[in-house]
């Protein structure tokens, strides 16, 4: 107890002891706010992983159909680069020139014969 004060020493006490309770409690207060703010966080954090996620699995679905097509067109596209080096070659250009000129002499008899 204070003694020698011109005010109550009861009073005095009161006010030392509401004092010493709030400096006491501080600690634990402040570390059950870090604790709010961690949980707070990795909440978050697990939010957004989800989110991300699923924005990747829409991303892989994309990629896997993009994938198959391009495996569906493969034998076109082979067959198209073939024919495309065949007609750049010329020993094969004069070939094919060949055939399609018997191609259309094979027509023109036919269509003489059935006249």
């Amino acid at each position: 107890m204070a003694n020698d004060t011109p005010v109550n020493s009861q009073i005095t006490d009161a006010v030392t002891q509401s004092n010493l309770t709030v400096l006491g409690s501080a600690p634990a207060q402040s570390m059950a706010t870090a604790y709010q703010m961690l949980a707070q966080s990795v909440g978050v954090s697990m939010q957004n992983a989800v989110a991300n996620q699923q924005n990747m699995n829409t991303i892989d679905s994309a990629i896997v159909s993009q994938g198959i097509s391009l495996l569906f067109n493969l034998d076109a596209a082979a067959d198209a680069s073939s024919v495309s080096n065949i007609i750049n070659e010329n020993s094969n250009a004069e070939i094919l020139t060949t055939l399609q000129a018997l191609i259309r002499e094979l027509k023109a008899s036919k269509a003489s014969s059935s006249e």
